[in-house]
């Protein structure tokens, strides 16, 4: 009962944001992505896909490319090699699609968000 009062007051984006997203976004990593020799910064990423700022005429929708994902890690720099799929373009951002996942790269994907939280938990013992 409670649910669908609670739910009427949720706005209609916040409502189709939830069910159309299959992964969390993140935004807060450092991240670049590295595309055709090119360094373009991540503006948010999820196991499902990234967004980026870059000149979105450069990129057509449905273009496939070969990335890696550079991500600063706590004491090094890990580099995640994938492809991913031009999936939206708009006002010089691209989002693109990850192509289907080995184990592997998951687990590296993991390996980032396992290495934010236990940074976040030492930060938080610190302060």
């Amino acid at each position: 009962m409670f649910g669908k009062i609670f739910s009427s007051f949720k706005s209609k984006d916040e409502t189709d944001d939830q069910s159309r997203r299959q992964f969390a976004r993140r935004n807060g990593d450092h991240c670049v992505s590295v595309i055709n020799g090119k360094i373009y910064p991540v503006e948010n990423w999820s196991m499902g896909g990234f967004l980026i700022a870059a000149d979105d005429r450069l990129f057509g929708v449905t273009d496939a490319f070969d990335v890696t994902m550079k991500f600063k890690l706590r004491n090094s720099i890990l580099d995640i090699p994938h492809s991913a799929m031009v999936v939206r373009k708009s006002h010089n951002r691209v989002a693109l699609e990850f192509k289907p996942m080995t184990k592997a790269i998951k687990s590296h994907f993991q390996q980032v968000v396992d290495d934010v939280i236990s940074q976040g938990f030492v930060d938080s013992q610190l302060t």
